[in-house]
């Protein structure tokens, strides 16, 4: 159907944005794991926050097989968030680019419309250490390949939508009629 990346920094807007666009039979994706009592509070505000109708799934790592079992005409899913998947990832040593590979792949398939959230981390400073610079740059590349397949890419500012990428139309415009009027040079 059709897919929308929408980017930003923290606390930019974007999962409210994400959220607002949900219609249909919703489907929430939520990567996060409550790891210390700062997580379980963010994920209980999430919560809070998320108007009902929601169907939410826990998927911290295998973002494929979920979509593919959720998948289907009529549905919207929202993935919340790509960068605590690909943290989750690193963590536990998966390979990072097959399983940004195997999404990608997935994205192209979908029948149901996918929104994805996932923070720009590229905009300040240079970390000061190998993980930190490690991290930021596979951020970059995921954001980069999600963005290639994504119909649709959005950057929250301030809690603005700015848009970055529009799909082209699956259907090419009308041609104008000429004018049954000639020009004479």
């Amino acid at each position: 159907m059709s897919t929308l990346l929408v980017l930003g920094g923290a606390r930019s807007g974007k999962s409210r944005y994400a959220e607002s666009l949900g219609k249909g039979q919703k489907f929430y994706i939520a990567t996060a794991e409550a790891s210390d009592e700062e997580m379980v509070q963010r994920i209980a505000d999430h919560r809070l926050q998320r108007a009902p109708g929601w169907e939410t799934f826990e998927v911290p790592l295998d973002l494929v097989t979920a979509l593919q079992t959720i998948d289907g005409k009529g549905r919207f899913i929202l993935i919340d968030c790509l960068t605590i998947w690909l943290s989750n990832l690193m963590i536990v040593k998966l390979d990072v680019t097959r399983e940004t590979d195997m999404l990608c792949e997935t994205l192209r398939t979908m029948k149901a419309e996918v929104v994805l959230v996932s923070n720009e981390v590229g905009l300040g400073i240079v970390p000061a250490n190998a993980v930190a610079r490690t991290f930021r740059d596979a951020q970059g590349f995921l954001n980069q390949r999600v963005a290639a397949v994504a119909d649709d890419v959005v950057f929250m500012a301030a809690g603005l939508p700015l848009t970055l990428k529009k799909a082209v139309p699956k259907t090419p415009p009308k041609k104008a009629k000429k004018s049954s009027r000639s020009r004479k040079a």
